[in-house]
């Protein structure tokens, strides 16, 4: 499995807008669906946004739907996710991951099996 490096992240001020990316390699990428997901502190894991292998097709949580964008550029193996209006609320560590498991919705974590270390978004008010 190829490794998933997020970058991207930091303190931003409310209001804000951000683009976190998630840089992988090879056919990860291209053969897979990928996803965001968020934790908290004292949280658990939050489902964000899932895209489909080619891009086509994308789901956002309905907790950010107003305000986030997931995109993936195969070329380039990197996957991005958007987030304008930022809220202190959004302050979390972000994840990126690769769908492979299908017995599990897009928006369980149980669908994802290669994970990103996270990276820290904080959102000052």
């Amino acid at each position: 499995q190829a490794q998933l490096k997020e970058s991207g992240g930091g303190l931003v001020q409310a209001g804000d807008s951000m683009r976190i990316s998630c840089a992988g390699s090879g056919s990860d990428f291209r053969e897979h669906g990928m996803g965001w997901f968020r934790q908290a502190p004292g949280k658990e894991r939050e489902f964000i946004a899932h895209i489909s292998a080619r891009g086509g097709t994308y789901t956002i949580a309905d907790s950010v739907r107003s305000r986030a964008t997931i995109s993936k550029d195969n070329t380039k193996s990197t996957l991005y996710l958007q987030l304008n209006s930022l809220e202190p609320e959004d302050t979390a560590v972000y994840y990126c991951a690769v769908r492979r498991n299908f017995r599990y919705n897009y928006d369980n974590e149980g669908a994802y099996d290669n994970w990103g270390q996270g990276i820290q978004v904080t959102v000052s008010s």
